[in-house]
């Protein structure tokens, strides 16, 4: 230790100090104001395989000058800096702490700490590759659902189709569809399944896949889609709640069954609506009979059907009301626009609502339908 420090703390002070910072397991070494080392910690003595004192702080590293990060000179502010260094290929953190002379005034030194993250820099860099990868694996994931939603603008003789999808992570947890059952019938469904992201996509593919396209009645339809689910064995905790419709585009008449959506679709006639209640459990392994029932219902000329998910009724203001569904019918009811400017008018208002300039603020699936009779 430095003989002006020695003589003035007094040398069972210095040994005791010494002592505290050779236990130290952190490289430690006081540099002076001309880059002299005078003095090295027992950790950074062994590794380096010599006593460097006397040396100059720059040598050690293999330089001639003084590094060009130096953040160490004498002549930096009066406070402690931090940078990363390379030394016999390990990387250190390097905190450099101005240390006060004996008079308390002047700066004799810097005591420079050097912490080895060699390890942590490598698992750091194994995350971000790790990241890189799922963030490749869920955008691959995001094309292939996205590519199993229909268009979201479709034309079935007198059947018009429009939707908006919103998902609130990169993958989504709500699902629809609209298909051609034969040359008189359509298949339209609205899901929400439980949960978002990796596990709720998966749940949704398997929708798209498992459910029946040839059957004409819903409830038999989605019993059998209970059944192929409970046959996959999938956790308790996952379920599909699912609204299905088929339309009978000859007789003009709708027949519907639901598996468990908490939010029904509603007819819209020109000063009227209909809410299409009806109850039934989510596909799921909950029970062994889930036992659907089915509504058949007659569509007039103009009529529109809406359908959507919960996402955007939950929504809520700064005082914590919900957007609800009086102010998702009266919209639509008062709405005098084109069905697609319609359904984003409605997501711009529910958004608005919320007081939120990013809707990515929103924090579940939002999705929005709207079929049309003619």
């Amino acid at each position: 230790m430095p003989y002006k420090l020695r003589k003035k703390i007094g040398p069972s002070a210095c040994t005791f100090i010494e002592e505290v910072i050779d236990g130290m397991p952190d490289w430690v070494r006081v540099i002076d104001k001309h880059d002299n080392i005078i003095f090295v910690n027992k950790s950074m003595r062994d590794s380096i395989g010599m006593d460097i004192v006397g040396q100059k702080c720059y040598e050690v590293l293999g330089r001639t000058a003084p590094c060009y990060n130096c953040i160490s000179r004498s002549n930096l502010p009066n406070r402690s800096r931090r940078k990363e260094e390379v030394i016999n290929g390990h990387t250190f953190s390097v905190t450099s702490s101005p240390f006060k002379g004996v008079d308390s005034i002047s700066e004799d030194a810097v005591i420079e700490v050097l912490h080895d993250i060699t390890e942590l820099k490598k698992m750091s860099q194994k995350i971000k590759s790790q990241n890189e990868k799922l963030k490749e694996d869920l955008s691959m994931a995001k094309r292939l659902q996205l590519s199993l939603l229909p268009q979201n603008t479709i034309d079935f003789d007198n059947v018009h189709f429009n939707y908006i999808y919103r998902p609130c992570e990169t993958l989504g947890g709500d699902f629809l569809d609209i298909f051609r059952i034969d040359d008189k019938h359509l298949g339209l469904y609205i899901a929400d399944v439980s949960g978002h992201g990796v596990a709720a996509s998966m749940l949704t593919m398997f929708l798209n896949t498992a459910l029946d396209r040839s059957q004409l009645s819903p409830s038999k339809a989605l019993e059998r889609l209970y059944a192929s689910y409970n046959s996959n064995k999938f956790f308790s905790e996952l379920y599909i709640a699912i609204f299905y419709i088929v339309i009978n585009t000859e007789k003009n008449t709708i027949t519907y069954s639901n598996a468990g959506l908490n939010v029904c679709p509603v007819i819209f006639r020109k000063s009227d609506f209909q809410i299409l209640r009806a109850s039934g459990i989510p596909i799921s392994n909950w029970v062994e009979n889930p036992d659907y029932c089915e509504h058949t219902v007659k569509l007039e000329p103009n009529d529109s059907i809406f359908l959507y998910t919960d996402g955007i009724i939950e929504i809520r203001d700064a005082y914590n009301h919900q957007f609800g569904e009086e102010r998702l019918v009266n919209h639509i009811m008062d709405s005098e626009l084109p069905p697609a400017q319609k359904l984003a008018k409605l997501i711009d208002s529910a958004v608005s609502f919320s007081n939120s300039s990013n809707p990515n603020d929103i924090k579940d699936d939002i999705t929005v339908a709207l079929v049309e009779i003619n």
